[in-house]
């Protein structure tokens, strides 16, 4: 009876303390601040240092940070800054068309062909910029063997 107590015990205190390990590395590992490393993504720049360039292309993910090393090629940004861009640019869009049609009630014509220069133009400024906030979010959370 006393060998089992004790060994109760010791098991015990065994997943006691496996459990403030686990706890102890959880908490190092995710000291990872989320807005510093969505800015720094927004800024096109590597989310550990924010000095290293992020993308070596239009689109293209370098495959490690210039400045520090730090592994950039497990993101796995796929469509979500398509659709995060369509979501700002049609939004930011409708907002200006409002405003546009009720100050100056252009023709049509003159406003689609505007509307639609203002659409492809900000959408080719934002989606890199929406692609390097993806990153720096995935990186912030450990997402995807970052």
């Amino acid at each position: 009876m006393i060998a089992y107590l004790k060994l109760i015990s010791y098991i015990g205190a065994a997943t006691k303390k496996a459990r403030v390990m686990t706890d102890d590395v959880q908490t190092s590992e995710d000291d990872r601040d989320l807005k510093p490393a969505v800015m720094k993504g927004l800024r096109l720049k590597c989310p550990n240092c924010g000095d290293g360039d992020l993308l070596h292309s239009y689109l293209k993910v370098n495959d490690e940070c210039s400045a520090c090393s730090q592994p950039l090629h497990y993101q796995r940004a796929d469509d979500g800054p398509a659709y995060l861009t369509i979501l700002l640019v049609g939004h930011l869009l409708g907002f200006g068309l409002h405003i546009s049609w009720v100050a100056w009630r252009p023709d049509p014509w003159v406003l689609a062909i505007g509307m639609s220069i203002v659409s492809v133009g900000l959408a080719l400024f934002l989606l890199p910029r929406m692609k390097g906030m993806i990153v720096g979010y995935q990186w912030a959370k450990r997402l995807h063997g970052f």
